[in-house]
């Protein structure tokens, strides 16, 4: 994305003067695909002395910062872990201020975000969800379609195992059918099956809060990405907290399995298709 259409989007996003956050990297040393674990709302509410609904709601405000960080970076494509499969076990009243937080940022944001050309996409089982929620969702998705700036991949109800199980079965209907030869099952038919079919694979993956673990979060799609876990808490993820992540980004060598200091397109080059892929 040319710097400056990024800098006017991000304009848009915030409503404030921006400045740079890439620590002087080209915009070819930093990540296309920038994926976020959320975490630390709760541990941020308790060293307060807070509820954990204050937490949450900060975290809000941390998603409104990132995206705006993201825009003026120049990243193609953000996916924030907004709600896994797995946190339907939480207390209700707890899952309550979550779905109250999502209807209320989407409803409040959207048109902030639609008018700075931000194309929002969900990926997450959709099965089960409230006729609200669904509708919500699909509101958002259908609105920004056509959106050409920053991709903002919203994980809703989303759990990386249960993702690659939709997967296989999708492609176990086809093969039943008689539409699929197992033998054309590869990779990248594969991927197409994905929830994420269409978008390049994530290049930074950023976990807040110091715990080191990635919670059934794209483990297909990752395969290949660098991983950051920074300290912060998500309530405290701002600019400079995303500024620092893509420095640590930039200072590594990526080898996609192979060898260091490879010429990229050589014939010993196993990243090349990955790259290529994401292009």
């Amino acid at each position: 994305m040319p710097e400056d259409h990024s800098a006017a989007a991000a304009a848009r996003v915030s409503g404030v003067p921006q400045t740079d956050i890439r620590g002087g990297y080209p915009l070819s040393r930093l990540p296309r695909h920038v994926a976020v674990i959320m975490d630390g709302n709760g541990r941020w509410a308790s060293r307060r002395g807070l509820p954990r609904a204050e937490g949450h709601r900060q975290g809000v405000e941390a998603v409104r910062r990132c995206v705006r960080a993201a825009t003026q970076a120049g990243i193609g494509y953000l996916t924030l872990y907004a709600f896994s499969a797995e946190n339907w076990r939480r207390p209700p009243t707890e899952i309550s201020i979550l779905m109250s937080l999502l209807k209320r940022y989407i409803r409040s944001d959207l048109d902030t975000l639609h008018e700075a050309g931000v194309r929002i996409r969900i990926i997450g089982e959709r099965e089960g969800l409230s006729r609200d929620i669904l509708a919500l969702l699909e509101e958002v998705e259908a609105r920004t379609r056509d959106n050409t700036g920053l991709n903002l991949v919203v994980a809703f109800n989303y759990g990386g195992r249960q993702e690659i199980l939709r997967a296989a079965r999708r492609l176990a209907s086809e093969v039943a059918a008689g539409r699929l030869d197992p033998a054309a099952i590869d990779e990248t038919r594969f991927a197409d099956a994905l929830d994420t079919a269409g978008m390049p694979d994530p290049d930074l993956v950023i976990r807040t809060s110091g715990e080191q673990r990635v919670s059934n979060f794209l483990p297909w799609q990752s395969a290949y990405a660098e991983y950051v876990f920074l300290p912060d808490l998500w309530p405290d993820f701002d600019e400079a907290v995303l500024a620092r992540a893509l420095a640590e980004y930039a200072r590594r060598e990526r080898r996609f399995g192979g060898l260091g200091h490879v010429a990229e397109g050589s014939a010993t080059d196993d990243g090349a298709r990955y790259r290529e892929a994401s292009r």
